[in-house]
């Protein structure tokens, strides 16, 4: 049995490995770009296969196709966007820098496997031709760009907004379980007035919660989408109803309310919409980065550090220190919002290169955006199922921290003063003594009132002594 079989294209024949749907493009394609090995996420190839499909229906009720053959692309179409034939798509990441090779890698899996439905043979193009009717009406300049955008609002709803949410859930209810559990402040990593582990938290859950409303605005934007424009938004060789019903069926196709770009030639030259999506997924790494290592300075020791929460033990620590337990999930996650802060750089440079009236990196905005998108979720996820939920407070070591914190000569310096009120913290350090203490026995303020002033819980209500 044959291992390869002979294809064409513009450029002359090229081998083709025998069972495979992809032609001769896809393979000559393989050929010049063995770069990273990396290849297009699921997402994306169902984004594809949705358009592919909204494009055939769409071709077949303008009567551009005939139903027999449109119906066979349609089919072959959704068989690609439900993952049937993800192995077919073979063309790294790194490639051409409109997508070109791997639009034609769909057009030429839809091509053959229409043919094969249709009873003929893997790339019989007088049955069904990956351009003439695949690709009919559509650019790789529009359909890839639209592709992105599809991805990514999927991407959006139903992986990372869902995601975020829990983890502010999860804040939010540990937020209100230590709502009594009274602790020491640090700025500067200095000690600072009283706070609750609950106001702490609440803090995190807003982070969250203000990631989830940011995600949520770039809806709008990624809701636009270029397709009909073809090659430079001027629509040419589509027919003037091809847009707008294409948006329609695919409104269908994915519950996602879709429109058509306000400006056509915006849509094909710019990336703007991702930059601005990877964008807000940086700001929500930094804010899991920061969030990650408060939890591991709060969880440190048991014995030399801060140990003022438990996270779940959930695997040893060492393997030459026994009964070592490290705070692995919070390292995984600040690991993550390392690499969405790198692709989100990939992704701005990417999108500075819209030279004339296209971008030509729309493949590495593609894969880094859905990736980002990918890791914030399950990283957010991870967070709060298998850390946030299961922390618990050290109650004592954060009233003993409280009690000692150098810093609450503040509640009593406006009635001291604030230079006297310095020499009381200054001395209190000197010798080792609480601010209670050191107030008492130098006589400043009356037992009494110093317990009044003193009251850790109402500290952390703010107001006035």
């Amino acid at each position: 049995m044959a291992k390869f079989r002979i294809e064409k294209d513009s450029m002359g024949e090229m081998q083709v490995p025998a069972g495979a749907y992809y032609g001769a493009q896809t393979a000559r394609a393989v050929e010049n770009f063995p770069i990273s090995g990396l290849r297009f996420s699921r997402r994306f190839i169902r984004a594809l296969g949705q358009i592919k499909a909204a494009a055939a229906r769409t071709n077949v009720k303008l009567e551009l196709l005939d139903p027999r053959r449109g119906g066979a692309i349609e089919t072959a179409a959704l068989e690609v966007a439900a993952g049937k034939l993800d192995a077919e798509f073979v063309v790294d990441v790194f490639q051409t820098g409109s997508g070109t090779s791997t639009n034609m890698n769909a057009n030429e899996v839809i091509a053959a496997r229409a043919a094969e439905i249709l009873n003929g043979s893997r790339g019989d193009k007088e049955l069904i031709h990956p351009n003439d009717h695949v690709n009919m009406g559509q650019s790789t300049n529009d359909v890839f760009p639209t592709a992105i955008h599809v991805a990514a609002m999927d991407a959006v709803e139903q992986h990372a907004l869902p995601a975020l949410r829990q983890l502010a859930d999860s804040f939010q209810a540990k937020a209100a379980e230590f709502d009594d559990v009274v602790k020491a402040g640090r700025t500067h990593m200095q000690d600072a007035v009283p706070i609750t582990l609950g106001q702490e938290f609440s803090g995190y859950a807003s982070v969250v919660r203000h990631g989830v409303v940011r995600l949520e605005n770039n809806r709008s934007s990624l809701s636009e989408l270029p397709i009909g424009g073809t090659a430079l938004g001027t629509g040419l060789n589509a027919h003037p109803e091809f847009a707008p019903r294409v948006i329609t069926e695919l409104r269908s196709l994915t519950g996602h309310l879709f429109r058509r770009a306000e400006n056509a030639f915006e849509a094909m030259q710019n990336r703007d919409a991702g930059v601005e999506l990877s964008g807000t997924l940086k700001t929500i790494a930094v804010g899991l980065m920061k969030i990650a290592n408060d939890l591991r300075l709060m969880t440190s020791g048991p014995r030399t550090g801060l140990n003022e929460i438990e996270l779940p033990a959930i695997q040893p620590g060492s393997s030459i220190m026994p009964g070592k337990i490290n705070p692995v999930i919070p390292e995984a996650v600040t690991m993550v919002a390392a690499h969405v802060t790198g692709n989100d750089t990939a992704v701005t440079i990417s999108g500075m290169n819209g030279n004339l009236d296209l971008n030509v990196m729309m493949p590495v905005i593609a894969h880094n955006l859905l990736e980002s998108l990918e890791l914030v979720g399950n990283a957010a996820r991870v967070l709060a199922e298998k850390c946030v939920q299961g922390i618990t407070a050290n109650v004592e070591a954060c009233t003993t921290y409280a009690e000692r914190s150098a810093a609450l000569i503040t509640a009593v310096a406006p009635l001291i003063g604030y230079d006297a009120a310095a020499k009381i913290f200054k001395k209190a350090l000197r010798e080792n003594k609480s601010i209670r203490q050191v107030l008492l026995e130098d006589g400043v303020v009356p037992e009494e009132r110093l317990n009044e002033i003193l009251n850790l819980r109402k500290l952390t209500q703010g107001g006035r002594a």
